[in-house]
């Protein structure tokens, strides 16, 4: 494949690159950054559903080009273009204080919401008014951990590729189907249609997840909607659900933040679907 060429700092490609820190060049070109070795790997290895590679562009240290080759090199077989780079281009490029030394520029990846609902989900989280990136990507992964069908985050939550948001993903954003954009009344009214029920997660909620459990009301396809992380759901989106459940503190804790709350409500409904319909 040859040897990439080091790139300029102030070349066309690294300004392209750069732009896509901000939400309104990633929504017209519908790109985004992945960073680190383990996305750029999932981004090397994921197809969109035309069956184009979703890599675009690869930029990396000399060092770690060398470090990982083997992404390199399945990034060249891809077709994506390769560059080497100084540590200020890679820093300009993933806006961090300590960057991975690789990155990489992505198509879009989100699905459809009605593709997702048309697969007949069993486990979905919904992100409704979520606004810290770093949350949203945590949840995705924890989603993606905890063998999520899908994930839809409504038009009120952050930008599903926000830098911080795909960093903390780890890579998930490449695993399973994202729906953004979504109004949270359309989404659990549909997924409801489809036959899954809507749990909504909240500290204040009437339910006990310890008692959900033992009531064995949980083994069915379900939808978990978790809300904002300072505040909570608002009343009309509780209102929405088929009920509200509380994770249950046993100790003295004030309560969870939101992606511990999520993994433990996701593993749940995880387990409880597992024992009802064994493989």
């Amino acid at each position: 494949m040859g040897t990439p060429e080091l790139i300029s700092p102030r070349s066309p490609r690294v300004t392209a690159a750069k732009r896509l820190a901000k939400r309104s060049f990633r929504g017209k070109e519908r790109r985004f950054i992945a960073e680190g070795p383990q996305a750029v790997r999932e981004a090397v290895g994921h197809r969109g559903p035309d069956g184009q590679p979703t890599l675009i562009e690869l930029f990396a240290t000399v060092e770690t080009a060398e470090r990982y080759a083997d992404i390199v090199e399945a990034a060249q077989q891809t077709g994506a273009r390769v560059h080497l780079a100084g540590d200020d281009v890679l820093a300009e490029i993933s806006q961090t204080i300590t960057p991975q030394g690789i990155v990489g520029v992505c198509h879009f990846l989100d699905s459809p919401f009605e593709d997702i609902l048309a697969a007949k989900p069993k486990l979905v989280a919904v992100l409704a008014h979520v606004r810290d990136p770093g949350n949203a990507g945590t949840v995705l992964r924890c989603a993606d951990a905890a063998g999520a069908d899908a994930v839809v985050l409504t038009d009120a939550s952050v930008d599903l590729y926000n830098p911080k948001s795909v960093r903390a993903s780890v890579g998930s954003h490449f695993h399973l189907p994202v729906a953004v954009g979504v109004p949270v009344e359309q989404a659990v009214a549909k997924l409801q249609a489809a036959g899954v029920r809507i749990l909504a997660a909240d500290g204040a909620g009437d339910n006990d997840l310890d008692d959900e459990l033992d009531a064995g009301t949980m083994g069915g396809p379900t939808a978990w909607v978790f809300g904002n992380e300072a505040w909570g759901l608002p009343e009309e989106t509780r209102a929405l659900a088929d009920a509200v459940v509380r994770v249950p503190i046993h100790g003295k804790a004030e309560s969870l933040n939101l992606a511990t709350a999520a993994a433990v409500c996701l593993y749940a409904s995880a387990r409880a679907q597992r024992v009802r319909n064994p493989a």
